[in-house]
């Protein structure tokens, strides 16, 4: 990631609302991913919940993304 979309997104959080709150979201999905990942074997029920996870993960980060590329413009 370049110093300019550092400092872009760090500006999204601070002036955006819901920027921030998709970010948070992302990292705390992303932390909670990890703990699955972190496992060595995972339930029915574990890999359900990873796989949601990562969709939720992946739906917060195509909306940041498309909140930055309309700020690109």
């Amino acid at each position: 990631m370049e110093e300019s979309d550092k400092a872009t997104i760090q500006q999204l959080v601070d002036q955006n609302p819901r920027f921030r709150l998709l970010y948070e979201e992302h990292l705390l999905l992303e932390k909670e991913l990890k703990q699955y990942n972190d496992k060595s074997f995972l339930s029915p029920d574990e890999e359900l919940e990873k796989k949601k996870i990562q969709k939720m993960k992946l739906a917060g980060k195509d909306e940041m993304d498309q909140i930055l590329r309309v700020r690109r413009q």
